[in-house]
């Protein structure tokens, strides 16, 4: 069963149970975001995600980056990160999502994806080092892209568009009964960046 949330506002919460998921459309205007989409594809330390799946060692075209407060470290997939430092203009965005969402975050997760064909499968933001329960908010630059909602037991799917320049947040027991994903798609052929803030607490 797939479900389209008919009502897309912060108040609403997309996710019919087990927890709460809200989607604030965008919260720049188009000038802003191009411009931030600009800035971050030239100023961030990308480079390319490196997973172990199934024992083995994978990198992928999709670049990654992990910037956050001094000291943090972080692991998923088997692979241990250090924060990089934050940039003015991360620390700008991080502090116009903390706003908006009334959370705190200390550490930020960016992806870039080249176009539709790079792409991200089901998984849970659920790493011991995350804050239990604790909001993530998702903000999206660039190309829009489907990102799905899977119930673990259900099954149930709920789909949103992430427009250019919006901000969706993730809090309560979502990662433990939801799984999310980003599919690819050949319809595609600019590029995207997602920066997911994030609370590290061990």
């Amino acid at each position: 069963m797939e479900l389209f949330p008919s009502e897309l506002s912060a108040e609403h919460n997309l996710l019919p149970v087990d927890g709460e998921v809200y989607y604030y459309g965008s919260v720049y205007d188009t000038g802003g975001a191009d411009s931030l989409l600009k800035i971050l594809q030239e100023t961030i330390t990308w480079r390319q995600d490196e997973v172990v799946l199934f024992g083995k060692h994978i990198v992928t075209r999709r670049l990654t980056a992990w910037y956050g407060d001094r000291g943090l470290s972080y692991s998923y997939s088997n692979i241990a990160r250090v924060a990089l430092p934050w940039t003015d203009e991360l620390l700008h965005i991080k502090q116009r999502v903390e706003v908006l969402t009334g959370e705190t975050y200390n550490s930020c997760l960016l992806n870039l994806y080249h176009d539709g064909s790079e792409a991200m499968g089901w998984h849970s933001d659920n790493e011991k080092e995350l804050q239990p329960n604790g909001a993530i908010a998702s903000v999206s630059f660039g190309a829009a892209r489907q990102f799905v909602f899977r119930h673990r037991i259900t099954k149930d799917k709920v789909l949103v568009l992430l427009a250019h320049g919006s901000l969706l947040v993730m809090k309560g027991a979502t990662q433990a009964h939801w799984q999310h994903q980003l599919p690819a798609t050949a319809k595609v052929k600019t590029p995207r960046v997602n920066l997911t803030f994030r609370t590290i607490v061990g």
